[in-house]
């Protein structure tokens, strides 16, 4: 069995992100690791993060949040309802495009807006394994869990999904799963920002080709013909919170944003 580790919704939070990939390189028999983008906004380390990334190869898709910081767009591409909510975005994203060097906006201004995987080999017709921010049409169109079962086949539709194969996707910070008509979709959550209710950073396990029964937060699903299985599993990370507190209150965003890595479900958006 291989597997593939999926890390989302960073933003900034280099402990987080030290921590996640501290865990995956303990682990054996991990095919790659990709992201799922929105590596800048919130926290005081976007250059880091990025810098991080690149060091370790890893690759992945752009989030909202990167291509507004690329493209020095308006505003973050977030959805707020609170005033407070609205000014601390605003806030947030002037402080994260001050910040953002030149080097690191080419990085985010480079990325794909999806990534389409064929662990089990090109020369075969499928499974694949989708990776996109938040939606195939928009960054900004959230897919929570409580979207309907037509959302998610929608969803499907315009990717070209097919029983069988896999959407991995973001931006809600809220780790779900589900299964319609053979396909299987997952949010992976949040690493430097969950929203679940659970402070530490979260990250996805795609086990391949394996028989395990599901359990402990997983799923497992054979494709349309039987041949192969993905499991997902979610993994939480114990990281040094405090230093990424630490690293907020001495820069000049706002305070909220460090009472909000630990609060893991505070006021402000994605």
């Amino acid at each position: 069995m291989t597997t593939i580790a999926v890390i989302s919704d960073i933003h900034a939070n280099l402990p987080a992100l030290e921590g996640v990939l501290k865990d995956v390189a303990g682990r054996n028999g991990i095919l790659g690791t990709y992201h799922l983008g929105d590596l800048v906004g919130y926290a005081p380390w976007p250059n880091e993060t990025v810098s991080l990334l690149k060091e370790r190869g890893i690759p992945g898709v752009a989030g909202n949040y990167d291509s507004t910081v690329a493209t020095r767009y308006k505003h973050c591409g977030c959805s707020y309802e609170d005033p407070r909510d609205i000014e601390l975005a605003h806030l947030s994203f002037s402080w994260t495009l001050e910040h953002t060097s030149e080097e690191t906006r080419s990085y985010l201004g480079a990325l794909p807006f999806r990534l389409d995987l064929r662990p089990w080999g090109g020369h075969m017709a499928g499974p694949k394994i989708t990776l996109i921010h938040a939606n195939p049409t928009l960054n900004t169109i959230y897919c929570t869990e409580e979207r309907p079962d037509s959302f998610c086949l929608q969803m499907a539709e315009k990717i070209g999904a097919r029983p069988g194969d896999t959407v991995v996707f973001g931006h809600t910070h809220q780790p779900w799963q589900r299964e319609v008509e053979g396909i299987h979709f997952v949010n992976a959550g949040s690493a430097g920002r969950p929203k679940d209710g659970d402070w530490r950073a979260c990250y996805l396990l795609l086990h391949l080709g394996g028989d395990e029964d599901a359990g402990g937060g997983s799923h497992t699903r054979a494709d349309a013909h039987g041949r192969s299985r993905v499991r997902a599993e979610f993994v939480r990370v114990d990281y040094d919170l405090k230093r990424a507190q630490d690293g907020v209150r001495a820069s000049t965003l706002p305070d909220e944003f460090a009472e909000v890595l630990e609060m893991a479900g505070g006021r402000t958006g994605q």
